[in-house]
């Protein structure tokens, strides 16, 4: 699911808002850590675990211009970044 960074905790933890409403606690995985920078108010895409529901993984972040598609399309309406 979509969702926004909204505080970015340190080390590989991030405080996400998704599209459902929740606030959840995101982890960026050991693959993403260096190689993609994921700041505050980015746009991610977040997969929430199945044992703990306010948890989530990170599984992609997407650039400026890949969010504004998202949101002209309709996809990230809820969402405000």
């Amino acid at each position: 699911m979509f969702a926004v960074v909204t505080e970015h905790l340190g080390g590989n933890h991030v405080r996400i808002r998704c599209e459902d409403g929740e606030t959840r606690l995101g982890r960026i995985p050991g693959r993403m850590k260096f190689r993609t920078w994921i700041n505050e108010d980015d746009i991610v895409l977040a997969e929430p675990w199945d044992w703990q529901d306010e948890k989530a993984n990170i599984e992609w972040r997407y650039k400026g211009q890949d969010a504004d598609q998202l949101r002209s399309e309709g996809h990230i309406d809820s969402l405000t970044a």
